[in-house]
């Protein structure tokens, strides 16, 4: 086990998050599930409860705690792209399988769960400073998702 590990809350859907995860982004996977003993407040002996899982590297574990937390924009995955065709594909697939989309590159999968979908040029532009960073910010206010031909041309402008 990992010394530190991201613990996060689900209501009773953990191991479906995990599995859709590791088909999603490499270096992901599902370790391993872990059943409950005996009843517990928001379930049965025998449910699952808990399943520790990596995503892009990151070890996770997810519990099946019930209804009582919410998942909320203070916590996100960020998940860093190369190009625009590798943002597309993070940002369609959770999107696509019943997620929803926020502004400046964030969005939000079925289980409430906020990604930010970051290209590096995105990174890059704003590291850059001055002027071209603020050209670039403000590309990026007006964005759902990323779009990195528009990023590039307003550091250029």
């Amino acid at each position: 086990m990992a010394k530190n590990t991201i613990c996060i809350w689900y209501d009773r859907e953990a191991e479906e998050a995990a599995r859709f995860y590791s088909t999603v982004f490499p270096d992901s996977n599902v370790k391993s599930v872990e059943r409950a003993p005996s009843d517990y407040p928001s379930g049965k002996a025998g449910d699952v409860l808990i399943v520790h899982f990596t995503v892009a590297g990151i070890p996770c574990l997810g519990l099946n705690g019930g209804p009582a937390f919410k998942h909320s924009e203070a916590f996100s995955f960020q998940i860093a792209t190369e190009n625009q065709d590798e943002t597309d594909r993070y940002w369609n697939a959770i999107v696509d399988n019943g997620g929803s989309e926020s502004a400046c590159g964030w969005c939000k999968d079925k289980w409430g769960v906020n990604w930010q979908i970051t290209p590096r040029a995105l990174t890059e532009a704003l590291g850059a400073g001055g002027e071209e960073a603020k050209r670039a910010f403000e590309a990026m206010m007006e964005m759902g998702k990323i779009d990195v031909a528009k990023i590039e041309a307003a550091r250029r402008w």
